[in-house]
């Protein structure tokens, strides 16, 4: 098994058991077992369980990052709020590791969530800049609301999606049947609140599809940088 391949096996194997047995009952020892290499070679690849386990939950980010830019390449308008919304609740569905993130579940993840906001600051702090300056981009070709800060717009976009993930969890039983009649309900949230409906939608959002292609593209490098430098911390 060549390294690349054995990391991933191993990523594998440590994302499973921290979804089904939460952080604190996770071991090394049990990952190397189940993933059918050495103890010795787990430390090879991550210094500490922390670092592992850190690199699962950037592992699934990724992931979401790269489905969207994959939408957007495909269709223009998946620059808008609320289209971006619905694919990210779409891959929050998808991914449980994501679910476990956004829901800040501590049954699931124990203290490694306070380490992540630690270790991933800088990243954390791109993120949210990525996202300010998508709404600045849109503002400028006509397709977000201008008659309120772009910050103040920031928030109520996070807001509204942090709303939407966590009743996923709060309100499972009192929820609209489908996850697809959830995702449109989000989508139709962000649209009434941000956005605007010029008749020249499409051309604009070409217009605009690759500065925010970039945007994600740069953020998307930041955390392919941050995978790497939990090996072996």
């Amino acid at each position: 098994m060549e390294r690349a391949e054995r990391g991933e096996r191993i990523l594998e194997v440590a994302g499973e058991l921290l979804l089904a047995w939460g952080y604190a009952r996770v071991t090394i020892d049990e990952i190397a077992r189940r993933a059918k290499v050495g103890k010795g070679t787990v430390y090879l690849h991550w210094k500490t369980k922390d670092s592992l386990l850190l690199a699962v939950m950037l592992k699934a980010q990724s992931r979401s990052q790269q489905r969207q830019v994959e939408r957007l390449r495909a269709d223009p308008l998946e620059v808008l709020p609320s289209r971006m919304m619905r694919g990210r609740f779409q891959d929050f569905l998808a991914e449980p590791v994501l679910r476990a993130l956004y829901t800040d579940d501590s049954d699931v993840l124990g203290r490694l969530n306070d380490h992540a906001k630690k270790e991933l600051a800088e990243l954390i702090v791109e993120a949210d800049r990525t996202l300010r300056r998508h709404l600045e981009v849109l503002r400028a070709h006509g397709l977000v609301r201008t008659d309120t800060e772009v910050r103040h717009q920031q928030y109520a976009l996070m807001a509204i999606a942090t709303g939407f993930f966590t009743a996923e969890t709060l309100l499972h039983e009192r929820a609209p049947d489908t996850p697809r009649t959830r995702a449109e309900i989000l989508a139709h949230t962000v649209r009434s609140t941000l956005e605007t409906a010029p008749e020249h939608a499409h051309r604009a959002a070409t217009a605009a599809v690759p500065e925010v292609i970039a945007l994600y593209e740069q953020l998307a490098e930041l955390s392919a940088r941050e995978m790497d430098r939990q090996i072996r911390r």
